[in-house]
């Protein structure tokens, strides 16, 4: 069991430890303060919930989700620095229910002394239900502050007990000019970092570098770290950066043309039903380092434009795929993104739901908002009876095969057709008994 204090009592002897010149650039330059931390404005920026609470030190248990690398861990520190509490990390990996009995005796130690711990629970998802029962006790009698980091949905991980005596803070991904700043500073820091070396950074390396790293301020600051051990002339360049990360820059760039002309490719791609082509601009974005949700966002779409109702499971591959990827996350998501892609691909192709939405939102912008039927009008009171609502209604499922053929458009657009099914796929299916229905449809 680990435990570190960041805020001695005037009875308490122990001091804080320096981190060691010789640890990873990441552990030497995890954020002290507040106003060190760089990234999750939307929890720290200003008159956020966040920092209103430690500010206002009403601080209560807390459970961090979010991506790894996003700054869990280095929140805790810095919350249980600024508000001058006892801290404790503790592991769900290495430590069990006798170690927890253990940080509670101290915990209680400290709360006789009217000091507050901070327990911070790493990979608390990795906790049994015995395990988390055993923490309910203590931050009911509040003991201890819990603040539990999870890289998995806590709904789903975390027992309800405890979930509901924690307030859940979603964590974001950082971003690439945030994960650029970390590296700046970095370079730039002598006390901690790298700025006694005398090294500098070719801009177009840290932008590759912080593109490449997934969001991950730990590998990048790592990574850059290796580049600096790689690097001679006193200058990080591309070259460098690439040896560190064992990754070529491709020629593209996510918020410029390359961007789009790939994306592009991979949308036609898929629309004229070429897996290989498909698979092909994938791994470019993929080794390009793309956002894979990006992708899988415009695979929904792709879904219901391209495939429609020519294949109705299009759809439910492409929203599972993009669920799955979200469970499991790089490098296995590769495959469910490979499965989709040619399963999109070779579906049979159809644009009438997509064609048909936009037809009939042509039409009610030209026509604006017509009158609703009497006969499908609903008719709750009798005042609207009086007037005729729901008058003539008639029932679909009192009628043979469950079809009235009842017309249900404004009068003004009776038999207009928005909706016209291709002849191939499931489509053809839909087709025939579309003309069916249209045969027996009962006209005023």
């Amino acid at each position: 069991m680990k435990t570190q204090t960041l805020w001695d009592s005037p009875d308490d002897s122990r001091k804080n430890q320096p981190i060691p010149a010789n640890a990873p650039l990441a552990e030497r330059m995890r954020p002290r303060t507040m106003a060190e931390f760089t990234g999750q404005e939307h929890l720290l920026g200003e008159g956020r919930i966040l920092r209103r609470m430690i500010e206002t030190d009403n601080l209560s248990s807390l459970i961090f989700w979010g991506p790894p690398g996003c700054g869990k861990t280095t929140l805790a520190h810095v919350i249980a620095r600024e508000t001058k509490s006892h801290f404790i990390f503790f592991s769900a990996i290495l430590s069990g229910v006798k170690e927890i009995r253990e940080i509670f005796r101290e915990a209680e130690g400290y709360a006789a002394r009217g000091a507050r711990t901070i327990l911070f629970v790493d990979e608390i998802h990795r906790f049994n239900k015995s395990q988390q029962d055993a923490f309910l006790p203590y931050v009911e009698k509040g003991v201890v502050t819990i603040i539990g980091a999870t890289t998995e949905n806590p709904s789903f991980e975390v027992i309800a007990p405890l979930l509901s005596r924690c307030r859940v803070l979603t964590l974001n991904q950082l971003d690439a000019a945030t994960i650029g700043t970390i590296l700046r500073q970095a370079l730039d820091d002598a006390e901690r970092g790298l700025g006694n070396l005398g090294l500098t950074a070719d801009e177009e390396a840290l932008v590759f570098l912080a593109d490449q790293c997934g969001g991950d301020a730990r590998i990048a600051l790592n990574t850059l770290e290796v580049a600096a051990g790689l690097t001679t002339g006193g200058v990080i360049t591309m070259a460098t950066v690439q040896e560190a990360l064992q990754k070529k820059a491709l020629l593209y760039d996510k918020g410029g043309e390359e961007h789009y002309n790939v994306i592009s490719a991979f949308i036609k791609s898929l629309r004229a039903s070429d897996p290989d082509a498909a698979l092909y601009w994938l791994a470019r974005m993929l080794e390009a380092g793309e956002d894979p949700l990006f992708i899988l966002r415009r695979m929904v779409i792709l879904a219901s434009e391209d495939i429609g109702n020519a294949d109705p499971r299009a759809l439910q591959v492409a929203v599972a795929a993009q669920q799955a990827f979200q469970f499991v996350g790089l490098p296995e998501g590769r495959i469910t993104l490979g499965q989709a892609v040619t399963y999109l691909a070779t579906a049979p192709k159809s644009n009438a739901s997509y064609a048909g939405i936009n037809a009939a939102l042509s039409e009610v912008r030209k026509s604006g908002a017509l009158p609703v039927p009497l006969h499908i009008r609903n008719a709750p009171t009798r005042l609207m009876k009086e007037l005729g609502y729901h008058k003539g209604y008639q029932y679909d499922h009192d009628y043979e095969e469950g079809y009235s053929g009842q017309e249900c458009l404004p009068e003004k657009l009776a038999g207009q057709k928005f909706y016209e099914p291709k002849g191939h796929g499931y489509e053809k299916n839909i087709l025939e008994r579309m003309e069916w229905l249209r045969a027996r449809k009962k006209r005023p």
